[in-house]
């Protein structure tokens, strides 16, 4: 199996795509444990998931995505807005966590001094505080929905427990894709820098918390491998991190303080067949004006120096789009590709396929048409309406047609 492509442009999604109202109906009638925030399954669950993901590769497959996900279906989502299903899944997988009187959401807000940065809380983000009126205004359209689980805080040692939960994911999707005469397909996963962003109240230093997540995620990562499929690390934590900095840090301190996050996650996949793994970075994918997003340019080489074979990145919004320049002066290691998006999870309006060829070509004039796969910049589940998320995909499988056409 490779990545790049040989006589067209591949397609693919960032991971969460709309689930059926059947599939959020039922998760959200899901008994929660005594723990308060452990989602207990059942027949029902595990049946409609089932079914769920082998018709998402299905109609994936039908509209030219050529390394289709499971939609991320696996990890609950109980409303039809929810950002957080990507990383709220999580809680589910492992022990150490529980419920405190202190989240992410609710602690006090932290400064960062020169040498010495760390994380402040959701609420102090700089984007959120700068742009106050409209993240408090529920008629902006900035909201995020609500999540299947409430956010809990390490206080215990961090154990993978979620084998089970794993395995059941990576046999959908096998049988999913063997369904639909598809090569291959993708499963999501946390990294360690993303998840050790919960609350922590057991480990000494935020690196103990960070490489404990480390250990425990690369048995899920395993998993997934060794099921045969591609692995797709999802880390907004590698550019999002910036904005949850207060006040804005110089560029080096933020460098080395994401350095530690690239080293755990590298850690955590050394070993593993990481021609098979899919890196994912974006910087928050809440519909926010994202006004203290870090420039690609400050951080692309430490996404590269992550040990994956594909980069998947936000490229299709009005933040990001111009930084496609950027690959004119980076140069793309031997053996990787890139997954630029080209069409949108922030905007109800559906790109046009002439757009999404252009979007591919600029990436093909730089780097090479066998290395770029068109993609989306985030999930779309949870984000946009499902009959517009298809409308996005069937204009991106069309995209990726004519840009085929062109360049091959």
């Amino acid at each position: 199996m490779t990545f790049e492509n040989t006589d067209h442009i591949q397609a693919t999604t960032a991971g969460s795509l709309p689930r059926t109202p059947e599939l959020i109906a039922a998760n959200a009638a899901r008994p929660v444990a005594d723990d308060g925030f452990t989602l207990q399954t059942n027949d029902e669950v595990r049946s409609l998931t089932s079914a769920a993901v082998d018709d998402i590769v299905a109609r994936q497959h039908k509209l030219g995505i050529t390394q289709p996900g499971d939609g991320e279906f696996g990890k609950a989502m109980s409303n039809a807005v929810d950002y957080g299903a990507w990383w709220g899944y999580s809680f589910q997988r492992v022990s150490g966590l529980s419920l405190t009187d202190e989240n992410i959401f609710t602690q006090q807000p932290v400064r960062s001094t020169p040498g010495h940065i760390q994380l402040t809380s959701f609420p102090d983000r700089r984007d959120w505080t700068i742009f106050q009126d409209a993240y408090q205004d529920p008629t902006s359209g900035i909201g995020t929905g609500k999540n299947a689980t409430a956010f809990p805080t390490t206080t215990g040692p961090i154990r993978y427990t979620g084998h089970e939960a794993a395995r059941t994911d990576a046999a959908n999707l096998r049988h999913a894709i063997d369904a639909a005469g598809t090569a291959n397909g993708f499963i999501t996963a946390l990294s360690p820098g993303s998840a050790a962003r919960v609350a922590n109240e057991f480990y000494a230093t935020e690196e103990e918390h960070i490489w404990a997540w480390a250990d425990a995620l690369r048995e899920e990562y395993k998993i997934i491998l060794d099921a045969g499929l591609y692995l797709q690390i999802d880390d907004p934590s590698i550019a999002e991190n910036w904005d949850q900095i207060n006040p804005e840090p110089s560029v080096e301190d933020y460098r080395a303080f994401t350095r530690i996050r690239v080293e755990a996650l590298n850690h955590a996949l050394q070993g593993l067949d990481t021609s098979r793994v899919r890196f994912h970075l974006c910087w928050g994918s809440w519909h926010g004006p994202h006004t203290t997003d870090i420039e690609l340019r400050h951080i692309v080489d430490l996404m590269l120096d992550i040990d994956a074979s594909a980069y998947s990145f936000e490229a299709a919004n009005a933040r990001h789009e111009h930084e496609w320049t950027v690959w004119e002066d980076v140069t793309l290691p031997d053996g990787k590709v890139i997954i630029p998006g080209v069409v949108g999870h922030a905007t109800n309006v559906v790109e046009h396929p002439d757009l999404v060829a252009q979007r591919i070509e600029r990436f093909a004039s730089v780097v090479g048409r066998e290395r770029v796969i068109a993609g989306t910049d985030c999930g779309l589940g949870g984000r946009i309406h499902p009959h517009i998320a298809v409308a996005k995909l069937e204009s991106l499988g069309e995209g990726a047609r004519r840009a085929s056409a062109k360049l091959f």
